[in-house]
């Protein structure tokens, strides 16, 4: 890879009503690898501006919701059609700007394609009514588009989750604002603008800046009928918060403590390993439904330290684009002193600490937001390391001694998006699974890479509410209507 120098500066802008909108001001977007690097600029709107996407969008709303579902698909379909040739492109400038490796970006623009697939794949669910004969009426129950939807993208996996809720409200017939996170626009604006360019104008706009500018117009003007958002449980507080004023309703995706349990007879092998190390660690440890904690039957606990110990010492530290790196830093300093904080917190309390990976050849990680992966061994159930969402590369690892004891660990926790049982036994994972109080349980598996994305996804309690994905996610961007005649 040529120095981060010589690498070209890309710079974005505002899409509004199908057309181009530059601005006065920018956002800087700085490469968390060295913290210094400038990848490019993104325009930062003003809140005019903001206010002039969603008068777009509510113009547009009419027309596009005039027409059938099939009609939509037909368009969302064609409009992705630039996306493949650009793929390697966005891969690259999302890698810049996020940190995570390059396959990584790769996969994230690849699903964001993937998802309209599977939501058109849908159309035929969207005008589906239902009919109850009289009396007392001829009762028929169907659902309408919403208007206005306000989309807010967090920056780990801003494209795959974009489409977790852009192609279900475009299909229902609703119209689309799309921010794109601050600290990570580029990729998603790009994006977003060539499949904006090929729809009706106004129907999908994207409005990059700052959030104290131009959150409020996103999220409070009564035209907005709904907003998404993914992030922090205090990000989704704040959305809520903002969205009452105006009675908008909300869809929050706002992370998990996931718990992975691992049962006395569980298949332990090189590939039950990998996938456990995959759904703690990939992204460096920066995915919603990641594993956060993993419970261990006591006689099974030496084996997996040792076997997650195997896999970690091949971490390689370094720049996402460069070979051979497969862990590249975390996205913001900030979030690098939190996921440190845990740790030194766990050494100082007397927990074993064990820490992995070596930088790759002709990296600096002295630089940037780079963090060796750990593993924190038996914990207090009470340790902050167990109790809050790490969202980086360190995991505890806990024993049990019985499933009631587990499950019951498992459960006590403020959130509730995913888990994973890992047993031989089927209908064994089966019961206890259904036991787990989160939105989606994975079995000799977790993370995003293994999710049957025909299922809605969403969280219990403190990971939010509202499902996306699936017939549901959809059903999240209309509203019910009856019409009740009287009988023939």
């Amino acid at each position: 890879m040529p120095p981060l120098a010589d690498l070209p500066e890309i710079t974005t802008d505002l899409f509004i009503n199908g057309e181009v909108h530059t601005t006065d001001d920018r956002l800087q977007v700085v490469d968390p690898a060295d913290g210094v690097s400038v990848v490019g600029y993104a325009a930062a709107a003003s809140a005019k501006q903001a206010e002039q996407a969603v008068a777009a969008a509510h113009r547009a709303f009419p027309a596009w919701a005039a027409r059938t579902p099939a009609e939509r698909a037909e368009l969302i379909t064609a409009a992705l059609a630039p996306l493949e040739a650009d793929r390697p492109a966005t891969a690259e400038v999302l890698t810049r700007e996020n940190g995570k490796i390059r396959m990584e970006s790769f996969i994230d623009s690849i699903v964001f394609a993937h998802r309209f697939g599977l939501a058109t794949g849908l159309v035929d669910e969207v005008d589906r009514a239902v009919e109850l004969a009289g009396p007392p009426t001829d009762l028929r129950i169907s659902y309408l588009p919403l208007g206005v939807v306000t989309i807010i993208v967090p920056f780990n996996w801003p494209l795959a989750i974009l489409a977790a809720s852009l192609p279900q409200a475009l299909l229902a017939g609703n119209t689309v604002v799309v921010k794109p996170p601050p600290s990570c626009p580029l990729a998603t604006t790009r994006t977003v603008q060539q499949v904006a360019a090929l729809l009706p104008p106004g129907v999908l706009n994207v409005v990059t800046g700052a959030d104290a500018e131009i959150g409020g117009a996103l999220i409070q003007d009564d035209r907005v009928k709904k907003v998404c958002f993914t992030g922090s449980p205090g990000g989704g507080k704040r959305i809520m918060a903002m969205a009452s004023e105006s009675l908008t309703r909300v869809a929050l995706e706002l992370g998990g403590n996931d718990p992975a349990l691992v049962l006395a007879d569980a298949v332990l092998d090189d590939d039950a390993f990998q996938k456990l190390y995959s759904g703690t660690f990939d992204s460096t440890g920066q995915i919603c439904m990641a594993a956060k904690r993993i419970y261990v039957h006591r006689s099974r606990y030496d084996e997996v330290v040792e076997g997650l110990s195997a896999a970690l010492s091949g971490v390689r530290l370094g720049h996402g684009l460069d070979e051979g790196v497969n862990m590249g830093p975390l996205h913001s300093p900030k979030q690098k002193e939190y996921v440190q904080e845990l740790v030194e917190a766990s050494r100082a309390a007397g927990f074993e600490v064990r820490e992995f990976g070596e930088a790759a050849p002709g990296a600096d990680t002295t630089r940037g937001n780079f963090l060796r992966p750990s593993l924190v061994l038996d914990p207090s159930d009470d340790a902050r390391i167990v109790v809050e969402e790490q969202f980086g590369p360190t995991i505890p690892i806990l024993p049990f001694d019985d499933d009631e004891d587990a499950i019951a660990r498992a459960n006590d926790t403020w959130s509730g998006l995913c888990s994973s049982v890992w047993t031989a036994d089927r209908d064994r994972a089966a019961a206890v699974g259904a036991r787990l109080r989160t939105g989606y349980t994975f079995v000799n598996s977790h993370g995003a890479g293994v999710l049957d994305e025909r299922a809605p996804f969403g969280g219990f309690d403190g990971s939010g509410m509202g499902r996306e994905m699936g017939i549901e996610g959809i059903r999240e961007f209309m509203d019910t209507h009856s019409v009740g005649l009287p009988p023939r």
